[in-house]
């Protein structure tokens, strides 16, 4: 009661400035980290500059094909890593209880983490996009470049909102290995890694169950190749966001 008591009495100006500093404050602490940060960057782009250059042989086509695919699968770890990881770490060292109890707008803590993750998958989608136009020659007009990295920067959401849940389920070193049980298999399941043409019946049919194939859609969709209409996979990914940050706020409420 307190806390929520402080933030209402907080001048405007005050209130914007603690949501800047805890964003600040958590895109520091990221940049302070590399052994965390450089992974979940780089990952994408050495799988890209393997299989969509070298093994590529020029067919920009494919380079094109694999430019979305690994934007997608490049943005899931920032979401699912940053909140999930860091929460569940948070949760059970005290710092989360320690937050609330500060005097700081309850959505500061999350709003910091969602820029960071934002910021994160920008930098992949920046990256996999100057691997693709310099190195593998893929056509890909500024139009498309544009929109696809604004596709990776919202694209992140909903995957902060799956790993916001997985954080509130454990606590400690726990959620890690929970979190690649989850990112891994989602990847390969959405087609990711390969097109969901070659893979069998049963798992095309589950491939619109996952995030990260309504986002694939979206990519591809934006550099050229034809999945259809975009709205309904903006519409699965709004709706799974939605729903997975109203389960983890029903459990941080009752668990903390």
């Amino acid at each position: 009661m307190m806390n929520t008591v402080s933030v209402l009495a907080m001048p405007r100006q005050r209130l914007v400035a603690a949501y800047l500093e805890e964003a600040r404050s958590e895109l520091r602490r990221y940049l302070r980290n590399p052994g965390f940060l450089l992974p979940i960057i780089l990952f994408p782009n050495v799988f890209y500059l393997m299989f969509g250059v070298l093994l590529n042989h020029g067919n920009g086509e494919a380079g094109r094909y694999m430019l979305a695919s690994y934007s997608s699968f490049g943005v899931m770890a920032p979401g699912l890593f940053g909140f999930g990881v860091s929460l569940a770490l948070e949760r059970g060292s005290g710092l989360l209880t320690l937050k609330r109890a500060l005097p700081m707008p309850p959505g500061a803590y999350l709003l910091g983490k969602m820029l960071m993750a934002m910021c994160v998958a920008a930098a992949v989608g920046a990256l996999l996009l100057w691997l693709a136009l310099g190195v593998a020659q893929a056509k890909v007009t500024s139009i498309q470049a544009a929109q696809l990295l604004l596709i990776d920067v919202f694209g992140v959401l909903p995957f902060c909102a799956l790993g916001l849940f997985v954080g509130t389920l454990l606590k400690g070193q726990g959620a890690p290995g929970l979190l690649n049980m989850v990112y891994l298999p989602m990847a390969f399941l959405s087609g990711l890694w390969f097109p969901l043409a070659m893979m069998p019946k049963l798992l095309q049919t589950l491939a619109p169950a996952w995030p990260s194939y309504h986002l694939n859609a979206l990519a591809l969709s934006v550099v050229g190749f034809d999945t259809g209409a975009r709205w309904p996979h903006a519409l699965a990914l709004l709706v799974f966001t939605a729903g997975f940050l109203l389960l983890a706020a029903r459990r941080l409420r009752r668990h903390g």
